[in-house]
């Protein structure tokens, strides 16, 4: 009888240590789980006092008529009317869509032909990288300097060295035509080494055997580069272009410092057009409306992102 009744008492004490195990470990989780907490906290903090709330109160201030110092006006939706309603908001859109599509065509492609040609270089290639970003890590006043007092000035650059020649070239930053282009142009200059940088490094990955493989079967380097190399840094292309349109809707430095928006705003860019508002007309107000449609596109390249990351991974 006692020899029958051992297992069931066996089984018993085992449920009950296996439930009091259970117990311990959840316990334990919610303790390890309350201690990670505690080490991302002061993260959470900072995020929160550095972008969550100036982020809900430029919400907020663009419903108001406020000159940043006084008490703000609630005045609803009439910034937004205003903006809707003003062809120079619509230049800025129209500057910004334009830049966005030149940078991500032309300066792409030049880094990837360049990425494509330095990754057959294994000696030189830390050299060339070295000089491609070195215009990037320039600060934005010595590289604007450098273009608009020795390269684009009419006087003692080199469009007065052209002129002189007999060659008649006028100052691309002084016409409405040019000038948005010229800007551009400069700010291509200084970043699409970077560009090449950030695809070479992602090519290196390219696994060794794809690309045997692919010489094996007689592929020649165009082939190589679109049927291997090329899927295999989508991810890397699907963030910089993610990366190129926020940067490109965020754009201020190179086009205050040449141009202030001008000739005639057909350089005008959002962030140049909210910096106006803001720091020139005090219209505080009418500045966050503008920062909340500079957002809404960038949270739309955000998006796009998302779902070419996806796209990319199926």
């Amino acid at each position: 009888m006692a020899d029958a009744e051992a297992p069931s008492v066996n089984v018993a004490v085992s449920a009950t240590l296996t439930k009091r195990t259970q117990k311990h470990a959840r316990s334990n989780g919610r303790s390890g789980d309350f201690k990670y907490v505690l080490f991302v906290l002061p993260a959470l903090l900072l995020s929160a006092s550095i972008v969550i709330v100036p982020a809900v109160l430029t919400f907020a201030a663009s419903f108001t008529d406020w000159d940043g110092v006084s008490d703000p006006y609630w005045v609803g939706l009439e910034n937004f009317q205003y903006l809707l309603s003003d062809r120079t908001f619509w230049q800025a859109i129209y500057n910004n869509i334009t830049w966005t599509i030149i940078f991500l065509t032309v300066p792409m492609a030049i880094a990837l032909i360049a990425a494509s040609v330095l990754l057959n270089r294994k000696k030189s290639a830390a050299v060339y990288q070295v000089v491609l970003l070195t215009p990037y890590i320039l600060s934005p006043i010595a590289n604007a300097s450098i273009w608009k007092f020795i390269i684009f000035d009419p006087i003692s650059g080199v469009v007065s060295f052209i002129n002189r020649q007999g060659i008649p070239v006028s100052n691309p930053l002084g016409e409405p035509s040019t000038a948005l282009y010229a800007v551009a142009s400069v700010d291509m200059w200084h970043f699409w080494g970077y560009l090449a940088v950030v695809f070479l490094a992602a090519m290196r990955q390219t696994p060794a055997d794809q690309l045997e493989a692919a010489f094996l079967e007689g592929a020649n380097g165009w082939q190589v580069f679109r049927y291997v190399t090329l899927p295999n840094i989508l991810p890397t292309i699907a963030l910089m272009v993610a990366m190129v349109t926020i940067f490109s809707f965020l754009t201020f430095d190179y086009v205050y410092l040449l141009t202030n928006g001008g000739p005639a705003h057909s350089t005008e860019m959002l962030s140049t057009l909210a910096y106006s508002a803001a720091f020139r007309t005090f219209e505080v107000g009418k500045a966050a409306a503008i920062a909340l449609f500079m957002s809404l596109f960038g949270l739309v390249a955000s998006f796009i992102y998302v779902w070419m990351s996806r796209e990319t991974l199926r």
